[in-house]
């Protein structure tokens, strides 16, 4: 092209690069809608930081993220999918075709645009907290996928609102004990959540206490906590720290366009993919705050991909 501010046309954008992102592409692929992807600041999404997967149908001995994520990008580009490097940083959705700025300088316009831009877990900010995180040294923030590489050890879980609840009961159930910390001297979560924990055997509930330090080499060992009323700090050894504090929605970019629930989780249509405005669809954990696994994402952006094609055949743009 001849100058940087000439736009360019695509047929459908892809936005995001995880599971959702990637199996959007290679189904639009295989439709021969030609679909540019642009990756983001974390090409391969929340998987880019899990150590192994072991709940992804297809791979019996498990799979590094990173190595999964570089499969889906290589089957992708293999269907005919344009991977691109870049972020998106402003959209005007006012209008078609869809106009989409990536990296502040270039403008894309698409006649269709797949939102598959993921959340991001929240962490509680402490050393040693996210480095953990990243090499498999026994921080998560999903015990669902993580949970089973601690089956019978102690873990700690940190949250107090209906999720923490679920993730504790679902340790307690592998994990020989749980130690739930809450900052305050209540929890968020509904009172039937509540009941439950509070009378699951193995489940130790700390009040008012936050994590101090986490005592860790490669892997964790132990937790020093402090008690926010005593100022009591106590040491609890553990194999595990999960972090059940909330995740991020990546869809402020999409705010003055795009309906959403009050915490920025993109409201797609019950039973499809798309959004408030005709030809723009979502999927993956952008707008799942319910299940957040990789095969529920991956199902999505297959959904995505086949709601854009279906709207691209009826308004004769395919």
């Amino acid at each position: 092209m001849s100058t940087s501010n000439e736009i360019e046309k695509v047929q459908l954008l892809i936005i995001g690069s995880g599971p959702a992102g990637y199996t959007a592409a290679i189904y639009a692929a295989r439709a021969d809608l030609h679909p540019v992807l642009y990756q983001g600041l974390q090409p391969g999404g929340q998987l880019m930081i899990t150590t192994e997967v072991e709940n992804y149908p297809g791979y019996p001995e498990g799979v590094m993220g990173p190595k999964m994520m570089a499969e889906f990008e290589e089957q992708a580009k293999r269907m005919g999918a344009d991977i691109r490097w870049g972020y998106a940083t402003q959209v005007d959705f006012s209008s078609q075709p869809y106009k989409v700025q990536i990296d502040e300088e270039k403008w894309i316009e698409a006649n269709a645009v797949i939102i598959s831009t993921g959340a991001s877990a929240k962490w509680l900010g402490i050393p040693k907290e996210e480095q953990l995180a990243s090499t498999g040294g026994g921080v998560s923030a999903c015990a669902v996928c993580d949970g089973a590489f601690f089956r019978g050890k102690e873990v700690a879980i940190v949250g107090a609102g209906d999720t923490a609840c679920e993730e504790a009961m679902y340790l307690s159930k592998l994990c020989s004990k749980v130690h739930m910390l809450i900052r305050k001297d209540k929890m968020r979560a509904s009172k039937v959540m509540q009941e439950r924990v509070l009378a699951t055997g193995n489940i130790q509930v700390y009040w008012d206490t936050v994590i101090d330090e986490i005592i860790a080499e490669e892997r964790i060992q132990s937790l020093n906590v402090k008690n926010n009323a005593t100022e009591v700090i106590t040491n609890i050894p553990v194999s595990a720290l999960f972090v059940a504090i909330g995740h991020t929605p990546n869809s402020d970019i999409f705010k003055p366009f795009i309906d959403m629930d009050e915490t920025g989780y993109i409201i797609t249509k019950p039973g499809s993919t798309k959004t408030n405005i005709e030809g723009i669809f979502a999927s993956g954990d952008v707008q799942d705050k319910t299940y957040r696994q990789a095969v529920t994402a991956a199902g999505s952006g297959c959904m995505a991909a086949l709601d854009a094609e279906r709207y691209l055949s009826e308004k004769g743009l395919h």
